[in-house]
């Protein structure tokens, strides 16, 4: 928590001072309240000095009036500063989960970011804004109310303040319990979040498989422990805001008690007891609002820890200290002698390709034999445990990373579209394009004609990752996005296996004779995408195990020959054309 004060809220000193200020003249002025009861009560009431009655009055009007106009600066001040700090902490938050690897994403749930973001972040707002305000305005009544206590009579003032190590005490115990309590809970949410998003978007697999039931009773057993956790909470609470205001009220009896004594025996007026006892008060509500307190920053500083926990990860994949920043990309990529671990297992092994600019390399293996980690590897979205990859002979590592993906064009196998329309998400890959080129690069991708079938075109606005469409639909708007983004790079990871033998002819001759040729990998399990490449590569277990042209690796009678084989009545037209 004491990160956030420092880091953010210092940035805000006008906001600190204004509301600091308008608090500490609050306080000064409800100073004088109970000095001008015991007047009333022993100049005006028993005094009989009847003059004084219009002087007090207007004073008790004036501080009230002034009090409220400074606690409305003091406590909007303070939210518009709380406010601040939540929207720059969301913001630097959400920055760096996007510098993150994919390797952080590939352990990770979204429901538990939404928890970090959303929930965590409000709770340290909740804390800036008022936890941590009470707290010093509590501080501030407490010492400067002890020091008049002391001044008014040292005797009473020690009686009064005999329970007030025990009160702090169970407060330090409150705290410790509650903030272990809060990270238990924290974490909870978290998982609580994670269900409901991951049922949500899979509400469509969950009906078609008929397994409502089973999902309710799965997520009625997270909030039952949902519950228990807040329960838990609840009773630590419990068990201890009791105590505390007992302790406090014993204060009260005991100074009452001796007080009143003291005024029997005409040691002590009656209006200074009655001041007293205001000041008094100024002791004891911050001892009843300590629980409270308490309550609040353990809450938030559960919440601080799970998001500096996130704060605190070093990117792996970031950019040199002197990255080279290429004056001209031609997209030639080498592999050398590259190998690539995940989890301590090697994923590849020894893989040598070269892709001149322009060429077509084509991707072929059984599942599980590395072929999505060796185009992730081009981007730079992992690094390579040994070896190098190399983009127009610089090493990727030591290349500018903004430019490197800047140049590449990534369709993946898993295909995302963002809720927006047509048009943004094909805009994506250059949001400077105009529409005639959002059009050629869909006709390119041979998108542009189901397109303006739907009744708004462009404008159509489509689903959640592109529910409304057909899995091929979606794979055409996105190789439309990366055509669009015109980089030196393609990489189409498995990118048309949904498309029909017809369409994906189509569209993969629009690709081959452009009018610019990029150097483009293509992975997929169809022989009709891959046997007009300059190079096909087969993998098994991370290693290429075939390498060649379509004729060769006929001629060679083996991995590739044997898919092709399978596939042959499939494809025996395809084989009549000539692309």
């Amino acid at each position: 928590m004491k990160r956030v004060l420092i880091k953010y809220v210092s940035k805000y000193k006008i906001y600190v001072i204004i509301p600091f200020t308008a608090m500490l003249l609050s306080i000064a002025l409800d100073m004088f309240n109970p000095y001008l009861s015991k007047i009333m009560v022993d100049r005006v009431i028993r005094g009989k000095e009847k003059e004084l009655l219009v002087m007090v009055l207007l004073g008790i009007g004036g501080i009230s009036i002034t009090r409220s106009i400074l606690g409305y600066i003091n406590e909007y001040l303070f939210d518009y500063l709380s406010s601040l700090v939540s929207i720059d902490l969301k913001r630097d938050l959400f920055r760096h989960i996007q510098s993150l690897p994919f390797k952080y994403f590939d352990g990770m749930n979204t429901g538990e970011l939404m928890s970090r973001i959303g929930e965590d972040v409000d709770n340290v707002w909740r804390n800036v804004s008022f936890g941590t305000r009470i707290f010093i305005e509590n501080c501030i009544y407490f010492i400067t109310a002890s020091i008049i206590l002391f001044k008014i009579n040292y005797r009473l003032a020690l009686i009064s303040l005999v329970t007030m190590p025990f009160i702090a005490y169970f407060a330090l115990m409150l705290e410790k319990k509650i903030d272990k309590a809060y990270e238990k809970i924290s974490d909870q949410a978290a998982i609580l979040n994670t269900t409901a998003q991951e049922n949500i978007a899979g509400v469509r697999l969950v009906k078609a498989f008929a397994r409502e039931r089973h999902e309710i009773l799965k997520f009625l057993e997270m909030n039952k422990t949902s519950y228990k956790l807040n329960m838990e909470q609840a009773r630590i609470i419990a068990n201890h805001f009791p105590v505390m205001e007992f302790l406090s009220n014993i204060s009260i009896i005991i100074v009452i008690s001796v007080g009143g004594m003291l005024v029997i025996g005409e040691r002590l007026s009656l209006g200074t007891l009655v001041e007293f006892n205001g000041y008094m008060w100024m002791l004891i509500w911050p001892m009843r609002m300590l629980g409270w307190i308490t309550n609040v920053m353990a809450q938030s500083s559960a919440s601080a820890k799970k998001i500096f926990n996130i704060m605190d990860l070093e990117p792996e994949i970031k950019n040199s200290e002197n990255a080279v920043k290429l004056k001209e990309i031609k997209g030639q990529i080498n592999f050398e002698d590259v190998s690539f671990k995940y989890n301590d297992e090697y994923v590849l092994k020894n893989i040598n390709i070269e892709a001149k600019p322009g060429q077509t390399i084509a991707i072929m293996g059984t599942t599980g034999s590395g072929k999505t980690s060796l185009v992730s590897l081009i981007g730079r979205f992992y690094d390579v445990s040994d070896g190098k990859v190399l983009f127009d002979g610089v090493d990727i590592r030591d290349m500018d990373l903004k430019q490197l993906r800047e140049n590449i064009a990534y369709v993946s196998q898993d295909t995302f579209l963002f809720s927006e329309t047509i048009e943004e998400n094909v805009r994506i890959g250059n949001i400077d394009a105009s529409l005639d080129e959002i059009y050629e690069a869909c006709k390119k991708a041979c998108a542009h004609d189901f397109i303006e079938e739907f009744e708004d075109g462009y404008k159509t606005i489509i689903g959640e990752r592109g529910i409304g469409l057909s899995g091929g639909q979606k794979q055409r708007i996105s190789i439309a996005r990366a055509i669009l983004k015109n980089a030196k790079v393609l990489i189409l990871d498995d990118a048309t296996s949904a498309l029909d033998t017809e369409t994906e002819y189509q569209l993969l001759k629009n690709l081959y004779h452009g009018d610019k040729k990029i150097t483009t990998f293509i992975i997929a399990h169809r022989i009709s995408a891959v046997k007009n490449a300059d190079e096909i590569i087969f993998l098994e277990n991370g290693r290429i195990v075939e390498r060649g042209n379509h004729d060769t690796l006929l001629k060679k009678k083996g991995k590739y020959y044997e898919v092709y084989c399978e596939q042959f009545k499939d494809f025996e037209e395809f084989n009549r054309q000539v692309i």
